[in-house]
């Protein structure tokens, strides 16, 4: 794997493609600054050996040129968390950004608009790469989030730059963390999957069957896997069009000697609200009128003593509906667990939307020893994809 260490980076000018797609208020200020200070060790890396460092990302989804998406709004915030003046060009390609690009000094930043300003961005046009290729010496690609679509500044800009293609600190360490659970994680190795349906998540889970020792199932997918064997789940949400395949998921595990823990009660609620009334139930015993919508107790209790005993965690996907507080009992308590079983050497990796938003929401991001940035790129990794982010540095 080619990585920044490989490289000395002085007098060259880097183009990085970064994934600065960050959440805006209504006054344009940054609202989650995540993604930017992730990206903060490959810049000062670059600045640090006596490189230029130019920075290429989306923002939202624009049709076409909208100013509401422009990355104007992100550059006080660049600048706040890097501590480097920053140069905006107020294109990605053309002759403003090549003469700011030309004239770029060792030691600064430029910040180019909005890639996908330009429809062939998301088409990975050739000639609109070839264009963006021009500004830089050499290519980094440090946009884990953004690294399993086959975009122009992801994965067809890399063929450009044929030995001066780097992962940035931050892809390496997704790539890294992925590969300790998927590959040489240390035994036992459970995966906890939640989350409201099994269809989102089959892949992951035939992909994982073969690498873990343990499965805990929860959110709402639990009902699929309950009414399946027969259980009566209220009004709790359920796939039956996926009942068949829950059974042949169960089949598959008993094979492969994977022991599959479901929440034995919940929490039920007789409305999708947090003023429902609510009552602890057996997840198979559900009354008619009533949803399950956070794991009960005793589940609690049960999956506890699972990630106690396990050394490698994979967590994608809440217990329950954590949104609301009445239901977010569930979720809380296996943050604690997994921060309980890391504190005691277990390495635990978090990622997927929902269980990331969980763990910033509880404060458990410095309690886990890593948070995946690349909500779809995770899932596509566990499904033992290849990442066109990723192969196109490789090749």
């Amino acid at each position: 794997m080619k990585t920044l260490r490989d490289f000395n980076f002085k007098d060259k000018k880097a183009l990085i493609r970064v994934d600065f797609n960050v959440p805006l208020d209504e006054h344009f200020n940054v609202t989650d600054d995540t993604r930017i200070a992730a990206a903060k060790p490959t810049i000062t890396k670059i600045l640090d050996d006596g490189g230029s460092c130019i920075l290429m990302s989306h923002l939202g989804r624009p049709k076409g040129v909208q100013k509401e998406f422009s990355l104007e709004h992100i550059k006080a915030k660049v600048e706040e968390i890097i501590g480097v003046d920053t140069i905006f060009a107020s294109d990605c390609i053309g002759e403003e950004a090549q003469t700011l690009a030309d004239n770029l000094k060792p030691g600064q930043i430029l910040l180019l608009e909005n890639l996908r300003f330009y429809k062939e961005e998301e088409a990975g046009d050739k000639d609109f790469s070839e264009k963006l290729a021009k500004l830089g010496d050499v290519y980094v690609n440090d946009a884990f989030g953004t690294a399993h679509r086959a975009h122009a500044s992801t994965a067809v800009i890399a063929q450009f730059f044929k030995d001066k293609k780097f992962f940035g600190h931050l892809l390496e360490q997704e790539i890294e963390s992925i590969k300790k659970v998927m590959e040489n994680g240390e035994k036992p190795v459970l995966a906890i999957l939640g989350g409201a349906k099994v269809s989102s998540k089959i892949t992951i889970i035939e992909n994982i069957l073969d690498k873990v020792d343990h499965l805990i199932i929860g959110g709402g997918m639990t009902f699929t896997f309950v009414k399946a064997q027969g259980g009566h789940i209220g009004d709790s949400i359920c796939e039956d069009d996926k009942m068949e395949l829950a059974l042949q998921i169960l089949d598959k595990a008993r094979a492969k000697n994977v022991k599959v823990h479901l929440p034995v009660d919940v929490v039920a609620a007789d409305a999708f609200s947090n003023e429902a009334d609510t009552q602890i139930v057996d997840v198979a015993h559900i009354p008619d009128g009533w949803q399950g919508l956070d794991a009960g107790p005793q589940s609690i209790k049960n999956f506890d003593a699972v990630v106690q005993q396990c050394k490698t965690i994979l967590w994608n996907g809440p217990l329950g509906v954590f949104e609301m507080e009445n239901f977010a009992k569930g979720t809380i308590a296996l943050g604690n667990s997994i921060a309980e079983a890391t504190k005691n050497g277990a390495f635990s990796l978090v990622g997927g939307g929902d269980s990331v938003a969980a763990v910033k929401e509880f404060g458990f991001e410095d309690k886990v020893s890593y948070v995946s940035t690349g909500g779809g790129a995770m899932l596509e990794s566990l499904e033992g994809k290849i990442l066109p982010g990723i192969a196109a540095i490789l090749e």
